[in-house]
């Protein structure tokens, strides 16, 4: 294990970020198939699934195997090359034995995925003597226990400690940036630790490489404020992971408590698969209760108890709000882990007790906004409690605004099903000649409020093609029925505002302004505007259109 070599100078930015050793086992699902016997070590072996090949063993790359090639592709390249399907169950339950070889030199593991744990490494270095004698303690007893080959990493942050660790480096405090700067931005992936936040940064991660983005220091060059507003919520996490800071920003707040659940076995459970049926239904009440109180956690905490007395824990690290599936999933990996017997120190007797603890929980209605943007768990708690409303009411039940480019109010705002692509189908920054100058009125009737505009003499007053009124409006008549719109348009959008049937004098107006949209085409219109400004009503923005006036907007 080595020491990397940079550029002095203090990266202030980068001292919030917590000290962190990772430890990384290279092709951990073919190291898990060689660990249970099912393919000699010595062949060529590659993991494939639905997307190719996933992992290949050194002997597979040397004979030319590459991730993402074709099951066919690579077997025309490597004609000895043995093929296994991906297997998680597999996975987790051969990584055991190397966790527990790490707890032997470290406390308080987090097992981030098979193949790959994490620590905070301040007290482990202060105990080992130095950073570089605690990797080197890791990879001795490793192989020591179980034989296999790990790299052990030590930097500030998350993800910067999983780069050092396939480096095999230690990355001095300070120097967190000069280490970044020339990673390829398809390392973000590596800290997405679910299926959903996996696909979701490789989506970004295509987007940033097809805008010239191909490297951290290129995207952490960014101003946040410009990333928040291209990228959202999760560009601001990956560009705080590219800038060598934790995912989230630290928040003063006081951690709220724990969310568990726990149920006992009877009778004592032996095997992984009888155990298996109570995790699944302890794994679902614990989602139920998290969305229940409306908090997601950061880490789930495994706890059983044997007959004996014998207390068996294990955190995995939690990446966003982690579904039903997913926390049944690791503790199904965990307890398989456990019974299985091959760590070669299975429980001493059957288990009687499953507990589920979730840590770091974080409620959505009190989650603090950090300094470029929201927090990140609660929008996902907000969009799991959008989603379940949204099964309740249908497709339609939850709408949410577009900003589109256009002339007038109305035109400017769209509404989507939430989930739907919200982007804008004009463009916002264009010129848009003829367009209602500002300001434009704060409320827009879901549907057009009918309106009479008079003169002195009670006729209606009308625009002529350039744009003159035949006479100065001096009246408005609001018609009978002020709320409109079909019923159905009221059980999806909110009501329109009431403006009380009457005659309404007028103390000023301003207008009109004229504009015709599309005069090529059938969709032709021409409208005219006006402001005016009633006695005992709020201001109003009338539009004229096919001789009848409306209201389009009322102003605060």
């Amino acid at each position: 294990m080595t020491t990397a070599q940079h550029a002095s100078g203090e990266d202030i930015r980068s001292a919030t970020a917590a000290r962190r050793a990772v430890l990384w086992v290279p092709d951990w699902p073919v190291a898990a198939a060689v660990a249970e016997d099912l393919v000699d070590p010595q062949v060529p072996v590659a993991v494939a699934g639905n997307r190719g090949v996933l992992v290949a063993s050194a002997a597979a790359r040397a004979a030319g195997v590459r991730r993402g090639m074709r099951r066919r592709s690579a077997q025309q390249v490597c004609p000895e090359l043995v093929i296994l399907p991906v297997d998680e169950t597999r996975d987790a339950r051969a990584f055991e034995p190397l966790v527990q070889a790490v707890e032997t030199v470290v406390a308080e593991v987090e097992v981030v995925r098979p193949g790959m744990v994490t620590f905070l490494a301040r007290g482990p270095a202060r105990h080992a003597g130095s950073e570089e004698a605690l990797g080197e303690a890791l990879v001795g007893v490793v192989a020591t226990e179980t034989g296999a080959e790990c790299q052990v990493g030590v930097a500030d942050g998350l993800l910067t400690a999983m780069l050092a660790a396939r480096a095999g480096t230690v990355v001095p405090s300070g120097t967190t940036q000069d280490f970044l700067a020339g990673q390829g931005i398809g390392t973000l992936t590596l800290a997405a630790g679910t299926r959903q936040t996996v696909a979701a940064t490789e989506e970004l991660v295509d987007l940033l490489r097809r805008l010239g983005l191909r490297t951290l220091g290129a995207f952490a060059a960014l101003e946040p404020a410009d990333v928040a507003a291209r990228f959202g919520t999760l560009g601001l996490t990956c560009h705080r992971l590219a800038r060598g800071l934790d995912a989230t920003p630290p928040t003063a707040r006081r951690p709220e408590e724990d969310v568990s659940a726990a149920t006992d076995l009877d009778p004592p459970a032996e095997r992984s698969d009888v155990a298996a049926f109570t995790a699944r239904a302890l794994a679902e009440q614990l989602a139920e209760t998290m969305m229940r109180r409306g908090v997601v956690c950061a880490r789930l905490r495994v706890a059983a108890r044997t007959e004996d007395g014998t207390e068996l824990v294990r955190t995995w690290t939690i990446d966003g709000a982690p579904t039903a599936a997913e926390l049944t999933d690791r503790v199904r990996w965990q307890l398989d882990g456990w019974l299985s017997g091959r760590s070669g120190r299975p429980p001493s007797a059957p288990l009687t007790r499953l507990e589920l603890v979730a840590q770091e929980t974080s409620p959505a209605g009190v989650v603090q906004d950090g300094l470029w943007g929201r927090a990140r768990r609660g929008e996902k708690q907000a969009e799991r409690a959008a989603l379940r409303v949204q099964g309740l009411l249908g497709a339609e039940g939850i709408l949410v605004p577009v900003l589109d480019g256009g002339r007038d109010p109305r035109g400017t705002v769209r509404l989507v099903a939430w989930g739907d692509e919200a982007t804008p189908l004009r463009r916002t920054d264009a010129p848009w000649p003829g367009q209602v100058p500002a300001p434009w009125p704060a409320t827009v009737p879901a549907e057009p409020l009918p309106v009479r505009l008079l003169d002195v003499t009670g006729a209606d007053v009308r625009v002529s093609a350039r744009g003159l009124t035949s006479a100065p409006p001096a009246r408005l008549l609001v018609l009978a029925g002020g709320r409109t719109g079909s019923r159905e348009t009221r059980a999806t959008r909110a009501p329109s505002p009431v403006v009380g049937p009457g005659e309404y004098p007028l103390i000023a107006w301003a207008g009109p302004w004229h504009g015709t949209e599309r005069w090529w085409s059938e969709q032709a219109r021409r409208r005219a505007y006006l402001q005016v400004v009633p006695d005992g009503v709020p201001a109003m923005l009338l539009a004229l259109e096919r001789g009848a006036w409306q209201v389009e907007g009322l102003y605060d």
